[in-house]
């Protein structure tokens, strides 16, 4: 009799806990189900154009919120700083690749190079993982708010570069003919083909990511994140850690950023603006945090909605992009109130 409600009561103590978890796997469950299905469905009211535009921008993208979520969600470090990694990588496919010799009549000439792309598309990789380096060892003496500081002062110096280092990257004038993919005669320069390019490099660097976190590194990834001077305890050298993940991550994003100049074959600062860092890192949050899927997530929510919101037949065009930063707003907000893990995250910010 004792034993029967012993377990009676242990199984009523269980319930809430079970009963969380259910929800937690259902708001999981309905979220996929939700954008998966609009995604689709705009896709498809839209036509093959315009599928094969957003479902680029969401490739390049993904790369980008993937390569910061290995900083953010599985490491616990707040950084502002990868849109300056990405105009890096951006940046140098555009300084090598280029060739604006009819802008010469207007501006200043610039250094050209006339690489091809897939020569330069390691280079924008290398770049961005250099300057890393470099931003990253100042970076391990601050930790908490200097750290997010910090990393907001180089997303400002970074943009300023951009904007005022005219010799190289003409300014406010942006670089123009910046080369497509090309393999001998073969160019990927169709819509389709450059999908195509993006989808798997996207796969590559997802590939990566999991390997990454899925690994003993990525476990002490996890640990950092939990409690770093726990893991200084226990021996593990946290400042070197910190440096690889985020030099990999700055890669990262230095090759979304060569991605990126070659599809649009124009690239200048105004792409690389402070508000161009805080979205993704919202992005990042909406997905949720230490997650792969949930960045990509994320992104297809964010790319839906900057790009569904053109078609909002009461709204101004002139309005859409104040209206995109609203509802981006709102739904934050709500997050924050309601799922503050984000749509499929594991850990809190």
């Amino acid at each position: 009799m004792t034993t029967g409600f012993s377990r009676l009561a242990a199984a009523a103590a269980r319930a809430p806990v079970v009963l969380v978890a259910s929800r937690r796997g259902n708001v999981e469950l309905w979220a996929n189900l939700v954008i998966l299905t609009w995604a689709g469905v705009f896709l498809l009211w839209q036509g093959p154009g315009f599928a094969l535009t957003v479902g680029t921008v969401f490739a390049i993208w993904a790369i980008l919120a993937v390569s910061l979520n290995l900083v953010v969600g599985f490491t616990g470090l707040l950084s502002i700083a990868h849109i300056g990694f990405f105009g890096i990588g951006a940046y140098a496919m555009a300084i090598l690749t280029s060739g604006t010799s009819y802008e010469e009549l207007r501006t200043d000439a610039i250094p050209t190079f006339g690489w091809p792309f897939f020569a330069a598309l390691p280079v924008s990789a290398v770049a961005a993982g250099l300057v890393a380096i470099a931003v990253g060892v100042v970076l391990n003496r601050f930790r908490d708010d200097i750290f997010v500081l910090v990393t907001f002062g180089f997303a400002i110096i970074s943009y300023s570069v951009f904007l005022n280092w005219a010799e190289l990257t003409r300014g406010a004038f942006g670089i123009h003919d910046i080369a497509r993919p090309a393999v001998g005669d073969l160019v990927l320069d169709s819509d389709a083909e450059f999908l195509a390019f993006a989808v798997l490099c996207l796969a590559l660097v997802s590939l990566v990511s999991w390997l990454v976190v899925s690994s003993s590194f990525g476990r002490v990834l996890l640990a950092i994140r939990e409690d770093e001077q726990a893991a200084e305890v226990f021996g593990y050298r946290v400042a070197r850690y910190k440096l690889v993940v985020w030099v990999i991550s700055a890669m990262m994003a230095g090759l979304a950023g060569g991605l990126f100049s070659s599809w649009a074959r124009f690239v200048d600062p105004y792409s690389f603006a402070l508000l161009e860092s805080i979205l993704l890192v919202s992005i990042v949050i909406i997905g949720g945090l230490a997650t792969i899927w949930g960045s990509l997530l994320g992104v297809m929510t964010f790319v839906l909605l900057e790009e569904g919101m053109r078609f909002v037949p009461f709204l101004p065009n002139e309005s859409i992009g104040q209206a995109r930063q609203a509802v981006l707003g709102v739904l934050l907000v709500l997050l924050m109130l309601f799922r503050p893990q984000g749509l499929v995250g594991r850990y809190r910010l």
